[in-house]
């Protein structure tokens, strides 16, 4: 598998240097990850989340990610997140768009990856919708669609600078479901559990507040 493009090696390299100075991290378990049709769900309790997750796997990882709308309204911005993989979803909203991208992205053989929360979870609290931390049932409906190998991920939470964060990499996840897609229930299940399972792997129940570890 090869990079997305020029572009997105050097922003790599230039912001994985950067990074890894001031958010070193420890990652585990990244030798048992599948290399394509992956679609990876971490916890989400800040925005660098999936800045270092994506630079902690191999450059030509083929990572896409779902990143909010309001990012893509800055057009310098926009056009950068657009040619590194991201794509815009509109939170709170039906977005079929980004759904259709989303599930694109997996069948071609690329990987993706998905917060389960939907949002950035802060004392337990989703800070796009003020609810208590739960997983939200369209990660699932992606994952059953597509075939995808689902993963869970767990990153510490608290990031400070020049303190060590944690992001393991947990086994695939096998959803159970009914007929062809599942329904409503099952979904809502498959996603609940693969949330669960990523606070597990930090040793924390849903919505906990994961410190970071002291360097």
């Amino acid at each position: 598998m090869k990079p997305f493009n020029a572009l997105f090696v050097f922003i790599y390299y230039l912001v994985g240097f950067i990074s890894a100075i001031l958010h070193p991290t420890e990652v585990i378990g990244m030798e048992d990850l599948p290399r394509s049709g992956v679609l990876l769900c971490p916890n989400h309790a800040s925005n660098w989340d999936p800045i270092l997750v994506a630079l902690r796997l191999p450059v030509n990882y083929r990572l896409h990610i779902m990143a909010k709308e309001e990012l893509f309204h800055y057009p310098v911005l926009g056009w950068i997140l657009k040619r590194v993989g991201a794509f815009p979803v509109s939170r709170g909203n039906n977005d079929i768009q980004s759904v259709k991208t989303a599930i694109q992205a997996i069948k071609a053989g690329d990987n993706l990856l998905i917060f389960p929360e939907g949002t950035v979870i802060r004392n337990g609290i989703g800070c796009a919708d003020g609810l208590p931390a739960h997983a939200k049932g369209g990660v699932a409906m992606i994952g059953v669609r597509t075939g995808a190998i689902m993963v869970p991920v767990f990153v510490d939470g608290e990031k400070r600078l020049f303190h060590k964060t944690r992001i393991i990499f947990g086994k695939p996840y096998q959803p159970v479901y009914t007929g062809r897609h599942g329904t409503a229930e099952e979904m809502q299940k498959i996603a609940d559990d693969i949330l669960e399972a990523a606070y597990a792997l930090g040793g924390q129940a849903v919505g906990g507040a994961p410190l970071c570890q002291e360097p």
